[in-house]
Formats: C-alpha cells, sequence, structure tokens
C-alpha cells in the first residue's frame, strides 16, 4: 500500500501534505515544530530482522556472565539476574523488580510486540490485534533501561578497578550491542505502519 496523502500533527492539527523525504531528512510542523515523519530507510522485512536480531543479542546478554570480579586469587561472576535476585535477598525489593522490568520484562515484550507486527507488516497486512498493539508499543517506548544499564555498569567498572580485578565479560558487550540495536528502533516512526498497512480480509 501507499502511504496516506495527508499528515495531521498531533499537538496542534495542522494537516500537511505528505512528501517523499530523501535519507536523513525529517518533517516537522511549521507551526509547533513536531516531529510529523522521519525517512524510513528499513522495510518491513528488514526491521523483522533487526528484531530477531535482538532477540537474539537480548538472550546472551541475560544469560552470559556480566562482570567478573577478583580478590587475592578468588574470583566471583555476576550475571542480569543473579544481580537481581541478590538485591531481593538483600530487601531491595523496589530496586529488583524495577531492574528486572526495565532491563528484561519491558524490553522482551517489546520485541515480541515488536515482532509481530513487522511478521504481518512485510504483506502489507494489520495483524490481530493491531491496534492494541500498537498503544502497548507506544507506552513501552520510554521504559527501556538497556542504554542506562549500560552506562552504570561502564561507571561500575571504572570505580571497581580501584579495589578488584575486573573483567568484562561477554555480558556486557551483549547488551553494549542491544543498546545499539535499540538506539537504531528509537529513530524508526512506528506510526507509519498505520499508513502502509491495512486490515486483514476475513
Amino acid at each position: 500500500m501507499s502511504p496516506a496523502p495527508l499528515l495531521i500533527c498531533e499537538h496542534c492539527d495542522t494537516v500537511y501534505r505528505r512528501i517523499s523525504l530523501a535519507r536523513g531528512q525529517v518533517a516537522c510542523c511549521a507551526r509547533c515544530h513536531f516531529v510529523l515523519e522521519r525517512h524510513h530507510r528499513l522495510s518491513a522485512n528488514g526491521l523483522l530482522a533487526l528484531t530477531a536480531t535482538a532477540m537474539v543479542v537480548f538472550i546472551q546478554a541475560n544469560t552470559w556472565p556480566i562482570i567478573t570480579l577478583g580478590l587475592n586469587g578468588q574470583q566471583s561472576s555476576a550475571t542480569l539476574w543473579g544481580t537481581i535476585i541478590a538485591m531481593w535477598q538483600q530487601h531491595a525489593q523496589i530496586v529488583s523488580v524495577l531492574v528486572a522490568a526495565t532491563l528484561f520484562f519491558f524490553p522482551l515484550m517489546k520485541m515480541l510486540l515488536f515482532g509481530w507486527v513487522f511478521w504481518f507488516a512485510r504483506r502489507g497486512e494489520r495483524g490481530p490485534g493491531f491496534r492494541g498493539v500498537m498503544i502497548v508499543l507506544h507506552y513501552l517506548r520510554p521504559w527501556t533501561m538497556s542504554e542506562v544499564f549500560m552506562l552504570g555498569v561502564l561507571v561500575a567498572i571504572v570505580k571497581a578497578r580501584a579495589y578488584f580485578e575486573v573483567t568484562a565479560d561477554p555480558g556486557v558487550f551483549a547488551y553494549a550491542a542491544l543498546t545499539v540495536l535499540i538506539t537504531v528502533f528509537a529513530g524508526v516512526d512506528f506510526r507509519q505502519l498505520w499508513d502502509v498497512t491495512a486490515e486483514r480480509k476475513p
């Protein structure tokens, strides 16, 4: 399907005629400067492949050790879930729940919903529950904190080197790759899926 010929600003309801955007271009509202549309470099097939890649990296990041600390010949490795469980056992239940939600459950839900939407979008269709999925994705957008976690790990590694022998394990590199993939997703305007997909035929 071809995109709808008109664009409506979500902030001030100004109507514009849609034009083709070149690579790197962004269409903004002349009245309130809200971003109306971004150029899409990836097709639905490309976004589906990117989602599958992010899922593989996500599993690796949550399975592999993140960091190893050494002191007097003894070493201790930590994974994300090992850290979450340790915080729970140390009576920091609120923090552990927030970490589990923002670093595991919300990103996992987001990637599964992306996969569901893109699987049908590559055929120009809207999958079952498309409207509800798009609403959930809108509210999940700011609640993936992998980049914040990555920054915190880097700061912790630098500070811990003053007291321990610190070794960065494969998990931290998987999280770095996941952060890059999430950044790519953040630059995609998923609202265009409403324009380039149609309801499935019964």
